[in-house]
Order: structure tokens, then sequence, then C-alpha cells
């Protein structure tokens, strides 16, 4: 269930009987068809494991499930709308980054930790964003909110990315993350760039990062 860009800010999805997306409640703007919007609480594909996965992060990032026979049209708060294919791999993507979903991805929640070790935990601390991550995967279309757009940056393993934490977005592929330090006597002392933490990936991949340092 591909999304159709209308412009920067607004995605249409054709919705067919038998089938069904998740999109984040509130961001539907316009309907055409015979279409229903119920409450979701069962955590999409990934079942009761990954509502409980998203309550333990905190998540404040409620889905609705989209049903019926008709036309779609996400957006919301005026965020650009970046649109991602998956054929098969898995998206880490930060929960109120989501816009919507096909049905068909399997939805969990990944622990930082696991991947960052005490590093990945520290960044939840220092960045504000969560310990948890929200993963989807399998075959489907997946919409995701940004400030300002995104960029595509590949992820290998002679060049890896350093990305400003809270210009995170999602990032894609077999991708290790961890904290990195940048603290010198300039920042000890309030006069240092701001950049005292950057998240650094790792691996084989794509990470997705939006053009302002600003949360949703």
């Amino acid at each position: 269930m591909p999304f159709t860009r209308i412009n920067s800010k607004m995605v249409e999805a054709q919705v067919l009987p038998g089938q069904r997306l998740f999109s984040q409640r509130g961001a539907m703007l316009a309907y055409r068809g015979n279409v229903s919007f119920t409450p979701n609480i069962q955590g999409g594909q990934g079942g009761i494991g990954s509502m409980i996965g998203r309550r333990m992060a905190g998540e404040a990032t409620p889905l609705m499930t989209v049903e019926g026979h008709g036309s779609v049209m996400f957006g919301h708060g005026g965020h650009h709308v970046h649109c991602i294919d998956l054929t098969g791999d898995t998206l880490y993507v930060e929960a109120d980054r989501l816009l919507a979903f096909d049905g068909t991805l399997r939805q969990g929640t990944m622990f930082m930790g696991s991947q960052g070790g005490v590093m990945g935990v520290i960044r939840g601390q220092v960045t504000g964003q969560g310990l948890f991550t929200t993963t989807l995967q399998g075959q489907g279309a997946v919409a995701v909110m940004a400030h300002g757009g995104v960029i595509e940056l590949p992820i290998s393993p002679q060049r890896p990315v350093h990305v400003d934490p809270q210009a995170y977005v999602a990032h894609r592929g077999d991708v290790r993350n961890k904290l990195s330090a940048a603290l010198g006597w300039r920042d000890m002392v309030g006069r240092g760039s701001g950049e005292a933490f950057q998240l650094e990936l790792s691996g084989q991949g794509t990470v997705y990062v939006q053009a302002s340092e600003e949360k949703l």
C-alpha cells in the first residue's frame, strides 16, 4: 500500500477491502469513500507484546487503524513527510516520527541499550528520546514526519555517520549505534558549539536525518 505524495507535507493512501493501515491519531486530513478509523490498542501487527513495550517506553503516540474502501490523506502539524518502502528489511524509527504505515508490516519495540550497551541507555537520558525505538519489518510502505525535510545518508563499514541525536529520524540495515561524547574544556565552561553528543551509526545501511534539530 504505497503512499502517494501530494506535496511536501501531505501523502495519500489507497485503502482496499481486506487491507488496513495504521496511522498516528489525528493524522487524517481528509478521505473519500467508505473508510473507518478506530483506536488501535493491540500494538499493530506486533500484538500485545508490542503494545506493552510501547507503554514501558512511555510512548505518547497512540495509533488508529484505518480500514474500508477509499483513499485517505495524511499529514500532521505541518511537518514534512518522507516515504520509505521496505522490502523485507527492518526500519528502526522514533515513535513520534511515525505518520502512517502499511498494516502488513510487523511492529515491535527494541530496547536501545541492546545495541549500544550502557551508551544506548545514556542516549535516552541525554537526548530526551526514549530508551525504546519502534521497529517495522516486512514488505510495505512507511510515512515518517520531520522538520524541514529528510535526507538519506548511506552508512558503510568504512564510513560511519555521526548524527545530532535531535536530528535523527530513523535508520535501516545492519547498523549499530552508540552515543559519542565530544566534551572539551570549552563545553565545560559553556562556550562550546552545543554539539557535545553525537549519535554514531556504523555498519551497513541508511540513516534518515531531518533538517532541523527541533523535536516534534
